[in-house]
This record gives C-alpha cells, sequence and structure tokens, in this order.
C-alpha cells in the first residue's frame, strides 16, 4: 500500500510538527530531581559514616539511567503529555530509596530492583496501550480481573496473613498484594460503567403522584461497593483498602452525575459502617480508641503511633538531619510509617515538601482530566488520581492522628514492590490521557482529505 493510501486511512496528523517543548521541560525537571535524590542520599551516608558513599557512582548511574529511559519512552510514545508528572514521581521515589537505604540496605537494594521493574511496566504500558478507549472494551474482563485479584489472598496456601491482615499472596519466592493492581482494574471498570449509566444516575425517572424522582435501582450500585468493601474488611482484616475503594467509587460516581445527592448517601453509608464495623471486628475498634488517646496502650497496640509521634516532636522544624535521627526505634519504619522517619530527619520542611509534591501530582491529574477528550478518559484519570491522592493522604493523616491508621503505605516512597510497580503503571496511564488530551487538531486547509479521522472522540464534559 502507497504511503499516501496509508496516510488517508489513518486519518489527520494531530501533532505538532518539530521539537517538543513539553519534553525540555520534563528533563530539566528530571534532572533536578535526580540532582536533589544524589544530595540526599550523600548527607544521609555523610550522617552514618561520615563518608561520601563508596557507590556514588553507581548510584548516579542508576538512578539518571532509569528517569532517562522513562523520559525517552514519554519522547517515543507520547511526546505530548504531562512535564511535571514525572519528574514529581522521580523525586518522591528518589527520597523515598534515600531513606529505605538508610534504614535497611537489604530493603533498598530489593527496592532498586522494583525500581527498575516499576520503570519497565512503565514503559510497557505506554507502548501497548496506544489509546485509551481501548480500555472501555475490556471492562467486564477489567472487572473479573480486579475483584480475583481482591479475593486471591483468601485463596488456602496462597494467601499470607501478616500483622493481623490478610493481604499478600505468595507464589514461590515472590510476594506482594494483589490489591494493589485490584484497584487500577476497578477503577477503569467504574469509570466505564458509570459513563453508560450517567443518564440513569442522573435524572430522575421514577413517577410517584405528579413528581418524579430518582429510582431506586440506582442505589443499587452504590450498596453493591459498601457491602464489597465490608466483605473485605471482614475476610482480610483491611480498614485501608476497603476505605479506598469504597471512597473512589463514591468520588467517580459524583463526578460522573455531579450530583452532591451521591456524596451525602456514601458518607451516610459509611458512617453506619464505621459504626456496625466498631461492633464487630476488634481491630476497628482498636484503630479508632488508639487514634483517639493512644497514650494508654503506648506499650502495647498504639506503640508504632507514640513512636511516630515523638520522632516528629524530636524532628521539630528542621529536623536533626538525614542520618542523625534514630527512626529505627519505629517498628515497621521502612513501610508504613516512612513520613514519620522523614518527619524526625527533615523536620516539617522536609514533610511539607513531601505534602507539596503529592499535591502537585493530584493538581497535575486533575489537570489530565480536565483536559482529556472523552468523557471515559476524563473520568477514569479522576479515578486515577484520586486513588494515589487519597492513599497517600489516607496513610500521612493517620500517622499524624488526623485520622485513624489505615495500614496503607506511602506511593512511591515506602518499602513495597507490588505497590511500586502498581503506582508506575497508574502513572503510565494518567500520561497517555495526558498525551491524547494535548493534542491540538491542525487545520482543514492543511489536512484535508476525504475519509474521517479514525482518532476522533466524543468531546469531554
Amino acid at each position: 500500500m502507497s504511503p499516501a493510501m496509508l496516510s488517508l486511512l489513518r486519518g489527520p496528523d494531530t501533532r505538532q510538527p518539530g521539537p517538543k517543548p513539553l519534553r525540555r521541560t520534563e528533563l530539566g525537571l528530571l534532572l533536578l530531581a535526580c540532582l536533589i535524590v544524589v544530595a540526599a542520599y550523600v548527607l544521609a551516608s555523610l550522617g552514618l559514616s561520615a563518608r561520601v558513599p563508596a557507590n556514588l557512582g553507581a548510584f548516579l548511574g542508576v538512578v539518571i539511567g532509569l528517569m532517562l529511559l522513562a523520559h525517552v519512552a514519554n519522547r517515543l510514545l507520547a511526546p505530548d503529555a504531562n512535564a511535571v508528572m514525572l519528574p514529581i514521581v522521580a523525586l518522591l521515589n528518589g527520597l523515598g530509596y534515600v531513606m529505605i537505604a538508610r534504614l535497611d540496605p537489604h530493603e533498598a537494594r530489593l527496592q532498586a530492583g522494583w525500581t527498575a521493574v516499576g520503570v519497565i511496566a512503565y514503559v510497557v504500558t505506554l507502548a501497548v496501550l496506544r489509546r485509551s478507549r481501548d480500555l472501555d472494551r475490556y471492562r467486564y474482563l477489567l472487572l473479573l480481573a480486579g475483584v480475583g485479584l481482591l479475593l486471591s489472598p483468601l485463596i488456602p496456601k496462597i494467601g499470607e496473613d501478616i500483622n493481623g491482615a490478610r493481604l499478600w499472596v505468595r507464589v514461590g519466592p515472590i510476594s506482594g498484594q494483589p490489591v494493589e493492581l485490584a484497584k487500577l482494574a476497578l477503577c477503569i471498570f467504574f469509570a466505564s460503567y458509570f459513563i453508560e449509566k450517567r443518564e440513569l444516575l442522573t435524572v430522575p425517572t421514577l413517577r410517584v403522584g405528579n413528581r418524579l424522582i430518582f429510582d431506586p435501582r440506582a442505589l443499587g450500585p452504590i450498596i453493591v461497593a459498601w457491602g464489597f468493601a465490608m466483605l473485605l474488611l471482614a475476610a482480610e482484616h483491611d480498614i485501608g483498602f476497603a476505605l479506598l475503594i469504597f471512597v473512589l467509587f463514591v468520588v467517580m460516581l459524583w463526578v460522573s452525575t455531579g450530583r452532591a445527592v451521591w456524596v451525602v448517601i456514601g458518607l451516610a453509608m459509611f458512617a453506619i459502617g464505621t459504626f456496625v464495623g466498631s461492633h464487630l471486628f476488634p481491630q476497628v475498634n482498636e484503630r479508632i480508641a488508639i487514634w483517639l488517646n493512644p497514650w494508654p496502650y503506648a506499650q502495647g497496640n498504639s506503640y508504632q503511633l507514640v513512636q511516630g509521634l515523638f520522632a516528629f516532636g524530636a524532628g521539630g522544624l528542621g529536623g536533626t538531619g538525614l542520618g542523625l535521627g534514630h527512626p529505627h526505634f519505629i517498628p515497621y519504619v521502612s513501610t508504613d510509617f516512612i513520613f514519620a522517619a522523614f518527619g524526625e530527619e527533615m523536620g516539617l520542611l522536609g514533610t511539607s515538601v513531601i505534602v507539596v509534591a503529592f499535591l502537585l501530582f493530584v493538581g497535575a491529574g486533575l489537570r489530565i482530566a480536565q483536559r482529556a477528550r472523552s468523557d471515559f478518559a476524563k473520568l477514569t484519570a479522576v479515578g486515577l488520581t484520586t486513588i494515589l491522592g487519597m492513599q497517600a493522604f489516607f496513610i500521612m493523616a493517620g500517622i499524624i492522628r488526623v485520622l485513624p491508621l489505615t495500614g496503607m503505605v506511602l506511593p512511591f516512597m515506602a518499602y513495597g514492590g507490588s505497590s511500586l510497580v502498581a503506582n508506575y503503571i497508574l502513572v503510565a496511564l494518567l500520561m497517555r490521557i495526558s498525551d491524547e488530551g494535548s493534542r491540538r487538531p491542525v487545520t482543514a486547509q492543511a489536512t484535508a482529505s476525504p475519509l474521517p479521522d479514525v482518532t476522533e472522540v466524543s468531546p469531554a464534559l
């Protein structure tokens, strides 16, 4: 087939010719993030041993190499995507690795390997998923996959119970939390379902006398989500991810319909679930009691939380300095409480930088949703941003006692392979949606074609 015929079949090219200033901006921000991470690595080593790390050259090469790999993938596969999201991820991931290396060198080696796997997963996702609308075609398969992943820890001889929560599966030498991937599959399904059923969930259709009211059948999905969250809580003794999935459902329902009544109903059901859970499930009642007053249990169930509060107090405004604090007193500090370790060694200023970085990520995600070219892509971007933003909020708020502890990990920063890989896939999905939304149609005179543009999708809300 001739090149001219192939051009006609593709439709008009919506990409702008010439260099991509977004990618140049991204490269500069990536180099700045890598410089900050390397400086933090050197400071942590000086604090621990008063010596510059011997492997500084190798560390610098690995950090820059992985981020350049992701950057090159963006240039080739998503040249019009957001320019600040990947540098934010590089900063958070790099600082998290520095703290893990300071706490446990063995975990740091494993985390470095999982970071490489996450970057590869990022590149593969961009290469395989060339159009976000392709995900809409497989929503029921994604639903089955998501539910299967959520329930897989309950399978005998595969699921593992660690620290009272049954969230892990082990196959041979590899273990992980399937819920990290399940949340992505459920997000895509929710987006597809709500776009299809938006009219039913938005417009009153049931006539009672002379008035139209909402059809009670529209309550079915939210009741199912509430019941499923409670089932997870009961079966897997997990509070965090049950809450995250329920919040994700309510937020996406609210955004898709624009009806605040769904938020009110969701909050009411959450309050009912919390009340019932506090009486039926000991772990819920225990975490609420610790949240309200941790000091009577300081030598028992609230020891971790109290040590975290002491760490924040020791850090003060500027922190003790990287490598100069004592975060080892906090149990599971590299997973559950890495934010408290930063609070001790980097102080209020350092933790504020982390919070601002997550806020910038959420802002970039919402901007991607605003500029998305289809309703499905818009709602998917909102859901993916909600997942990462709310997960970060839940764990940070739990550590400083704004909310009860949920048992989740801080995205990109805490130790954990499954979380890291899943979050890199999440970012790749957002970058694909961003790339599509940033394409600008060229003028009709320059792209006249007898065939319609096959890349055209429905306009955003």
